[in-house]
């Protein structure tokens, strides 16, 4: 094993890159609502959730996974389970120090979400059930989850108010996760099928859930052009959703795991880049026609 491999898989299977794509949806959400790109404690507490809870996720699933872990991912898993339970606690840890930072309201605010990310990611039951193991559920509680602490915590962070732009904002973020989220269950097809899981694209089929995954991106698209979004901000949109897609299309000719937790996680850091290397600053005051009142 090289070097550059090794590094991969720890910044992969540590889940150190899923958390920092994490943090880079919620700057690119206070960017738009700011103008401003900083790191806020909603980036810290999504960091080190992202960090805790999908290594409790990978920790929780390698026992019902035993027969896959002989190669590729789940091996790598398997072999460093003890190097998940760590990240698990550095995360908790610093995501409960980030939650203690926040008012009352955002913590009241964040008790829905993270029950449903904790049911995610551990067994519910003495049967060993999470609530990804539900039919059809996992990929819409991702979606929700994920546009919830990436859209609406930043915005209550900035006391924004609950306007049109900051709904539109939300439905198309939940709209790109969920797109992002398609190829990963046409990966992981024949586990589904393991552990009795009933999905997307084990109900559709591949073709038909590749066309979900554009019409999803169209709507993402949609929304963002119903919001008050300057040129450029739409323009790093567009590209994000462009690529986005044809990493789905070719998804299903993949095997690597790099494919997944590398480019397609990757394309939430790539939107917040193009987003903010394309978009325009507006004053804090007009930010795409919402009301910041001060902190």
């Amino acid at each position: 094993m090289t070097k550059g491999v090794k590094i991969a898989d720890w910044l992969f299977y540590s889940n150190v890159w899923i958390a920092l794509n994490a943090l880079a949806q919620v700057v690119q959400t206070h960017y738009l609502l700011s103008g401003k790109v900083e790191l806020t404690p909603a980036a810290g507490f999504a960091f080190f959730g992202a960090l805790s809870l999908y290594a409790l996720h990978r920790i929780a699933g390698l026992d019902r996974l035993a027969a896959f872990t002989a190669e590729g991912r789940h091996k790598v898993m398997a072999e460093r389970k003890g190097h998940l339970r760590v990240y698990a606690a550095l995360g908790l840890t610093g995501a409960l120090a980030f939650f203690l930072q926040f008012p009352f309201r955002m913590q009241w605010m964040l008790a829905l979400p993270c029950m449903i990310a904790l049911g995610y990611a551990l067994p519910l039951s003495s049967s060993g059930k999470r609530l990804r193991d539900l039919h059809f559920l996992k990929i819409f509680l991702l979606a929700a989850v994920w546009s919830w602490i990436t859209v609406w915590l930043p915005a209550a962070e900035l006391q924004a108010d609950h306007s049109r732009s900051v709904l539109l904002m939300g439905l198309e973020r939940f709209a790109f996760i969920f797109a992002l989220v398609i190829p990963f269950d046409i990966r992981d097809l024949e586990i589904d099928r393991h552990t009795g899981v009933k999905t997307i694209p084990g109900a559709l089929g591949v073709k038909p859930s590749i066309v979900l995954a554009f019409l999803l991106l169209a709507a993402m698209m949609a929304f963002a052009a119903l919001n008050t979004y300057s040129n450029g901000v739409l323009t790093g949109l567009a590209i994000s959703a462009g690529i986005s897609f044809l990493l789905i299309l070719f998804a299903r000719r993949v095997r690597h795991d790099y494919y997944f937790s590398g480019l397609l996680d990757g394309m939430m850091m790539l939107q917040f880049l193009m987003v903010w290397g394309l978009g325009r600053t507006p004053a804090p005051e007009e930010s795409f026609g919402l009301r910041i009142s001060s902190i």
